[in-house]
């Protein structure tokens, strides 16, 4: 499957382990991995600013990004498609590379459940569909 990793599911993987860690490794095992330059973007600036990590590290974790993953485009979503219109840039992503879910924390996202054919799971849900 193709998944589109929102930041806060990234920054999660990256701040400890547990479900997100868990969640990410699976999918870079067995999926592929979905980011744009705008998600990449977001997780630079929060690895910066609330992880406080060095910028060598900073750079070390995107490059790794980089490398284990496909970055994509995004397409133009109607402005109505979230109710937080600084997330549509996610479903723009996930629509430019033909995506099968978003993982996502975030609740203007999830409340959506489905877009255009994309379900949109949190962590949890993405690891309990995993289990069937």
């Amino acid at each position: 499957m193709k998944i589109v990793l929102d930041t806060n599911v990234i920054i999660a993987a990256f701040a400890a382990r547990g479900l997100c860690s868990e969640v990410f490794e699976v999918i870079l095992a067995e999926h592929s991995i979905l980011l744009s330059k705008q998600i990449l973007t977001e997780v630079q600036k929060n690895l910066k600013n609330k992880l406080r990590l060095p910028p060598s590290f900073i750079n070390e974790i995107i490059n790794y990004l980089l490398s284990v993953s496909e970055i994509i485009g995004t397409v133009a979503v109607e402005k109505s498609a979230c109710r937080d219109k600084n997330d549509n840039h996610i479903l723009g992503a996930a629509m430019s590379g033909k995506a099968d879910i978003i993982v996502t924390g975030d609740d203007d996202l999830l409340v959506i459940k489905r877009f255009k054919n994309i379900d949109i799971l949190s962590p949890r849900e993405f690891w309990e569909r995993l289990k069937k």
